[in-house]
């Protein structure tokens, strides 16, 4: 059956829609399009707390493309969802509204835990090690989202205002570093877990996974992350186009990605990163699929 999600980040939007089949092995997820658009609503709403007039009129233009190509693409099922910026922007509702009313498109503006819990789904059909310690980091726009993961099972998740938009325009108060710090560590105390292998996902961590020259299920050692951090950050925005190909809006956003990964790691002491390059999109159709499948 098809499925599709839009995600409506802080940094870009994104429609993913997927093929989900099953057989005596399990569930298989196959993608059949992705559409991604680097609106950025967390530009304005970091810094003025509302979602500008040009910014809004790209997003519902945005949504009403997103609704022809679902229907191009005969899905059966969809759902779409706002993070970070949408749920902190002053008129969310009312572009909400605008959208709904334009575009014919219903958006639900999910909070930080739903959120988690939607990207923690794609751990179900991961190849990764169910006896391993594991601490899920999902960097986005504008909040971070933590996940510890015990022997295969969801313990405790919590969603931070953190994220690569944010931290780019100086807009992450130093308490919140600070109350992360706390909490991942009075968590990984609480269950008896030292230097738990971290699980990354978002768009800019699968784009250093590819400069590291990873392999699909390779882990990146912290060392090597942090070296590839540092030579991006001693580049200028257009040598980072230049010589590794960077997009204009990959480009800036990758270097505080990283050092979101990185201080995150450290918090931890997580030796090496796995990037099973899924995100929220992905956990929000195996959603649908699980409602459908009762």
């Amino acid at each position: 059956m098809r499925y599709a999600a839009i995600d409506i980040g802080s940094n870009a939007v994104r429609l993913l829609i997927k093929e989900i089949r099953m057989d005596e092995e399990g569930v298989h997820s196959d993608k059949v399009a992705y559409t991604r658009l680097p609106i950025r609503l967390g530009e304005d709403v970091f810094v003025s707390g509302k979602i500008g007039k040009s910014k809004a009129g790209q997003l519902v233009s945005a949504m009403k493309a997103f609704k022809w190509l679902i229907k191009a693409m005969d899905v059966k099922s969809w759902r779409a969802c706002a993070t970070s910026a949408m749920r902190e922007a002053a008129n969310g509702a009312e572009v909400v509204e605008r959208i709904r009313k334009e575009a014919d498109l219903d958006i639900e503006v999910i909070g930080g835990q739903e959120e988690a819990d939607l990207i923690f789904l794609n751990f179900s059909i991961s190849v990764l090690d169910k006896n391993q310690d594991y601490l899920y980091v999902d960097v986005g726009g504008g909040s971070t989202e933590l996940t510890l993961i015990r022997q295969g099972q969801r313990v405790a998740g919590r969603s931070f205002k953190v994220g690569s938009v944010r931290l780019m325009q100086g807009q992450v108060d130093s308490s919140v570093w600070k109350s992360m710090a706390k909490w991942s560590k009075a968590l990984l105390g609480e269950h008896g877990v030292t230097s738990p292998m971290a699980i990354g996902t978002g768009g800019n961590i699968n784009q250093l996974h590819k400069l590291a020259r990873g392999t699909s299920r390779a882990p990146i050692a912290s060392s090597r992350l942090a070296e590839l951090h540092e030579e991006l950050e001693g580049m200028t925005y257009s040598e980072r186009m230049d010589r590794f190909g960077l997009k204009p809006d990959r480009a800036d956003v990758i270097v505080p990605a990283g050092s979101i990964y990185l201080k995150v790691m450290d918090m931890v002491a997580a030796p090496a990163i796995v990037i099973p390059k899924v995100g929220l999109g992905d956990g929000m159709i195996l959603d649908l699929h699980r409602r459908a499948a009762g």
